[in-house]
Order: C-alpha cells, then sequence, then structure tokens
C-alpha cells in the first residue's frame, strides 16, 4: 500500500511540474554568448564539501549549495549532512548558499506554513555565519507547486527544479531545469555530453547532485567522475554559480 501512495504522490509531482513548465509566464531570457555551466547540491551531504567544494576550487571554480536547516548534521545510512560549520566554510570558501527549505518536504505539502518555514531557514542560515540574503532556491524533490509562486518569488531571484534540459532563449526563472548527476557511474561520466551541447550552442546549462564520495549514493557521484565533469566543462565553459549566472544575464534589477 505504501508503495501504491509513494507511486501516486510521484505521478502527482510530475504532472504539476509539467504544467508549470507549460503554462506558467516565460519571465526571463537566456541571451548569452558564452556557455554558462553551473554546478548545484541539493541536501549538501558533507562530501559535497569536503570533495564538491575542493574539486570546483581547484578549477578555479566555485559552486551553489542548496542547504536544509532542518537536515543539516543528520547522520544517515550511507552519507551524513553538513553541519552549521560546514555552511559557513563553503560561504567563506566562495562558494553560494542557496535554500531548499529548512523541512526539506514537498513545497505543496507545506501549505500555509511555506513562508514560516522559508524564514526559519533564513534565520538557520544567518546563525551560521552565511551572509544574507540567500536569493536562489531549489525545489525539494525537484516538486515545484503552482499556489506557492507569490511566495517564492517575493524572495528568490530564482528557483531550480530538475527537467534534463539546458535553460535557452525564453525561461521560467521560478522553475529553471537542471540535469541530474547520478548513478550509475557511466552514466554519470557521460554528462559531458550535455557540456558538448551548450558548448556549441550558449545557454545555461545546470547539473544538480548530492554526495561525491568513493561510495556514492545512487544521487551522487565518486570524486574521479566529478572531477572529469568539472575539468571538462572549465576547458569549454566558463562555470559559474547561479547568482553568478542571474548577474552575467542581467536578471538581477528585474521585476520579480
Amino acid at each position: 500500500m505504501w508503495g501504491l501512495a509513494r507511486k501516486a504522490d510521484e505521478l502527482i509531482d510530475r504532472a504539476v511540474n509539467r504544467l508549470v513548465w507549460r503554462t506558467a509566464e516565460e519571465e526571463r531570457e537566456v541571451l548569452t554568448d558564452v556557455p554558462l555551466v553551473t554546478f548545484t547540491f541539493d541536501d549538501v551531504p558533507e562530501t559535497a564539501l569536503t570533495n564538491g567544494a575542493a574539486i570546483l576550487e581547484r578549477h578555479g571554480a566555485r559552486g551553489t549549495f542548496y542547504v536544509a536547516g532542518g537536515i543539516a548534521s543528520r547522520v544517515e545510512r550511507d552519507r551524513t549532512l553538513i553541519s552549521r560549520e560546514g555552511c559557513r566554510e563553503l560561504s567563506t570558501r566562495g562558494h553560494e548558499i542557496g535554500c531548499h527549505t529548512f523541512a526539506h518536504r514537498k513545497v505543496r505539502s507545506l501549505g500555509a506554513g511555506l513562508e514560516a518555514d522559508l524564514e526559519k531557514n533564513a534565520a538557520y542560515l544567518s546563525a551560521a555565519g552565511v551572509e544574507p540574503p540567500i536569493r536562489n532556491f531549489a525545489f525539494p524533490y525537484n516538486a515545484a507547486w503552482p499556489l506557492a509562486r507569490p511566495a517564492l518569488r517575493a524572495r528568490y531571484l530564482t528557483c531550480r527544479g530538475a527537467g534534463e534540459a539546458i535553460n535557452r532563449g525564453k525561461v521560467d526563472h521560478l522553475m529553471l531545469k537542471a540535469v541530474e548527476i547520478r548513478q550509475p557511474e557511466a552514466y554519470a561520466r557521460s554528462a559531458t555530453r550535455w557540456v558538448d551541447d551548450v558548448a556549441a550552442t550558449p545557454g545555461w546549462l545546470i547539473f544538480f547532485t548530492h554526495d561525491i564520495a568513493d561510495t556514492p549514493t545512487r544521487f551522487g557521484c565518486t570524486p574521479g567522475t566529478f572531477e572529469h565533469l568539472v575539468a571538462y566543462a572549465a576547458k569549454n565553459c566558463r562555470i559559474v554559480t547561479t547568482g553568478e549566472a542571474v548577474a552575467l544575464l542581467g536578471w538581477e534589477g528585474a521585476s520579480r
């Protein structure tokens, strides 16, 4: 019974995401002659800091790390999530911290409590030593919700989902598309094809992943594979954080 309920919930998420992409106003334009690539991390396991951030830095780049304060420092079977101190370290090393809600729940499940949850995460990050404001957001489980758009629009310059596509032309800045780096390892390494695509026809390619570990979860990859992808992108494209991309695209002064 639990399996059926979970499958139904996932079907709702997919249907809602498709609805948002089809009906939401296209409010921003990706105009760039330079191919942009952004590496983002959801939930932010400790290895995203110890391995992921370090690899980006070796290539003169920085990433965007979407933190959910309510699960920070949690020890799970196959990963440990970043602490307050880790959030502060990422920030001081020049990486961008984004919001992933506080409770790490699907936005539609938060209902009228969404704004309080977002405020709680902002307070958590501020207490951790991350300088405000937090300007970019990623949907937990990549599950959007149309009724949440006013609250998200008021707080953030961008929101990121999944979608397995490059952002080009007219895009919905509150539902940016991204490509997942995940298992199996051969699949993760093959993500260079997306770099080739954006290099050939410039746009904004956003990658997202979770842990960067020798024995990754199914939602991450090994340090060797991540190094391979970052090095490949650095040779062919400009690696930027989400905030840097927003500035380069001239979206910062646009009406929300």
